[in-house]
């Protein structure tokens, strides 16, 4: 039996970006630990695809909310409409994210706005309209999924690094303005992980190969890797840990 203060069954959380990769993973070993979860993204077709996969085996404890993170005004009629359907969230991990990789003389205008907007404006609205709710009733959880990149950098991705980045901070941020209200805000940081965000990497042998040498664990990420940092930090285990970022990247940042 595990130790009662991991326990989260019976929670309600919301899950951003999570019709696949990474995000649908982090859902699924939330629905494993008892939770209610709510998928959220944009393509409702795409949504109801991985809601069906997944009621399979857990049932109604599977919800969907299809809305835009980076519009406001979707974002406050989202969230009211998934406490007034599903109960009050008392777990929000804002996943979604999206890569470009581009030399950084050539990345346009477009490209950068559309990375600030979707991996860091994103979690503040959502995570705004989200701590609204919380902080009347005292307590709530919230997981920002940065990145090995919110530390580190390589070339060809310095705005997603930048996003990345300024997601960490806002991370310590929001636990400077909600840890006092009874909300923990922390972050989990992937390293290098295979997903359909990472597969023409994983494919490159080359790159794959330096990713095994450059990683004391030797491997890849699998998206399993990350469910224990997320139903810790999701869990009163975690209670007086606010504002760090819990890197999962198999050793990667602690050597040379």
């Amino acid at each position: 039996m595990s130790h009662p203060l991991f326990d989260i069954t019976g929670k309600v959380a919301l899950v951003t970006g999570s019709s696949r990769g990474i995000g649908k993973a982090l859902a699924k070993g939330l629905l494993e630990a008892g939770c209610t979860v709510v998928l959220n993204g944009r393509d409702a077709k795409t949504l109801e695809e991985a809601r069906a996969e997944l009621a399979a085996a857990f049932g109604d404890r599977v919800r969907t909310a299809a809305f835009d993170v980076t519009d406001s005004a979707e974002v406050a009629a989202g969230i009211a409409r998934v406490e007034e359907e599903t109960g009050p969230l008392d777990i929000l991990v804002n996943n979604t994210g999206v890569q470009h990789r581009t030399p950084l003389l050539e990345f346009t205008d477009e490209d950068w706005r559309r990375l600030v907007d979707t991996n860091l404006t994103s979690a503040f609205f959502v995570g705004r309209e989200v701590a609204r709710r919380m902080a009347p009733r005292g307590h709530g959880k919230i997981v920002n999924i940065c990145s090995l990149q919110s530390e580190a950098v390589r070339p060809g991705i310095a705005p997603y690094s930048a996003t990345k980045g300024g997601l960490k901070m806002l991370t310590k941020g929001m636990c400077a303005d909600l840890g006092p209200l009874g909300i923990q805000v922390n972050g989990i940081g992937p390293g290098y992980f295979d997903t359909e965000l990472t597969s023409a990497l994983v494919a490159d042998e080359e790159f794959s190969a330096w990713v095994r040498k450059r990683t004391p664990a030797g491997r890849w990420g699998n998206v399993e890797d990350l469910v224990g940092a997320l139903i810790y930090l999701s869990s009163p285990a975690s209670d007086f840990v606010n504002g760090q970022v819990l890197y999962v990247d198999g050793g990667m940042l602690s050597v040379l």
